[in-house]
């Protein structure tokens, strides 16, 4: 199986970031754009049982490492 994990800044959060990337596309003549947020995207191959199993398995890899809950979210796919 293979997860795929996506972590972005809680809309609350300052982005700078994301902020630079805007204000680069707009230096390049982009227009149009109101924000961009910048996140981190993982995969993980997993030999878990059954897809709840992995769905466990990912969602403690999140919350104990993968993600600093206070200022992150995430969402993830289990993948067959």
């Amino acid at each position: 199986m293979k997860a795929k994990v996506y972590i972005k800044h809680r809309q609350e959060i300052l982005d700078p970031q994301g902020k630079a990337v805007l204000q680069g596309l707009n230096n390049l003549g982009f227009s149009g754009l109101t924000d961009v947020r910048v996140g981190k995207y993982i995969e993980i191959a997993l030999d878990c049982p059954s897809v709840e199993a992995a769905r466990a398995q990912v969602k403690d890899m999140c919350e104990r490492l993968l993600v600093n809950t206070v200022i992150e979210q995430y969402t993830f796919v289990i993948e067959p």
